[in-house]
């Protein structure tokens, strides 16, 4: 898909930090699940939040697009705190183990979202969305008949049907078989969003972006490009096993 495709939302700034995490910490109870996490995104870029399970990286979504308040701490999206109307205007969201309304089919869905968010064009954007994530044949049916592979397919134009400017996704690869994976990908890379990946799992990483961020116990332990990842092992060592050592020598 031509990145022209999707545009970008005219209210986000053209340059400059589109995500802003600064020292945040979050509690849940006596655990501590993010201890002073900080780190930026430009405008543009492509960025994997990387870590194993338990790292706190749905936890920092939350917070990026306001469904958690860090107990101290600051957190931005395009210049703007995450609660804001001007934040949520300009931010997509794909949740781990997203629920769409199992109720309403998927074209209802994508309707009723579309409509709350005030897209413009909205039946010319649902049938490129349903064509391109081949989800045609199911417009009609319910979303409690679909498969887990094609509720995560809507989940993800329900996260990009305002074409945002800023997009948070947590493992946008779950369910999804290898032919749908590939058009998925294709997908992601021909947006012209700013894009936050959550994975634990090193080959997404670099199939959908070019930079990563990788957090261990609620806090940073590297941040960098993929090939300076790469730089840091030995010849020929696959970059998995570069990670792995990180996040052992973490704890």
């Amino acid at each position: 898909m031509a990145s022209g495709v999707f545009p970008q939302n005219s209210d986000s700034p053209s340059s400059g930090s589109a995500i802003e995490v600064i020292q945040v910490y979050k509690k849940y109870g006596e655990v501590e699940a993010l201890k002073g996490l900080s780190f930026n995104l430009q405008t543009g870029e492509r960025c994997a939040l990387l870590g194993p399970n338990g790292a706190g990286k749905s936890t920092t979504l939350k917070v990026l697009v306001g469904l958690l308040k860090p107990d101290s701490g600051e957190a931005k999206v395009g210049g703007f705190d995450p609660n804001s109307t001007e934040a949520r205007r300009i931010v997509g969201y794909l949740p781990e183990d997203a629920s769409p309304y199992r109720t309403l089919s998927v074209r209802e869905n994508l309707e009723y979202v579309g409509a709350l968010r005030g897209v413009s064009n909205l039946g010319e954007r649902i049938d490129r969305l349903l064509d391109v994530l081949a989800l045609r044949e199911y417009e009609r049916a319910k979303v409690g008949r679909l498969s887990r592979g094609n509720s995560q397919k809507l989940a993800l134009a329900l996260a990009i049907i305002h074409e945002p400017n800023i997009l948070l996704l947590d493992e946008p690869l779950n369910y999804l078989d290898i032919p749908t994976q590939e058009r998925v990908i294709e997908l992601l890379n021909g947006l012209r969003a700013t894009q936050l990946v959550s994975t634990h799992i090193m080959s997404v990483a670099g199939r959908l972006t070019d930079r990563v961020v990788i957090i261990a116990r609620g806090g940073v332990i590297w941040n960098g490009s993929i090939a300076e990842l790469k730089h840091l092992g030995k010849e020929d060592e696959p970059v998995e096993s570069i990670v792995a050592r990180m996040m052992v020598s973490a704890g």
